[in-house]
């Protein structure tokens, strides 16, 4: 299971294809990890963030 992630949302995928906003623009070129819980936190909202998940930190 290779982990890529999304260069468009930097949400991390296992497929090639990015299942939030359906491009098939992803890397598996990226650096760290961060777990979004609540998307109304402020750290979400600064980054951009609308929906919980997990995200790439550097793409």
């Amino acid at each position: 299971m290779t982990l890529r992630a999304c260069r468009d949302c930097k949400r991390i995928i296992t497929g090639t294809v990015c299942p939030v906003c359906k491009t098939s623009n992803t890397t598996t070129n990226f650096q760290g990890v961060m777990i979004i819980f609540d998307a109304t936190s402020e750290i979400a909202q600064n980054l951009g963030i609308t929906a919980p998940g997990k995200y790439a930190i550097k793409v």
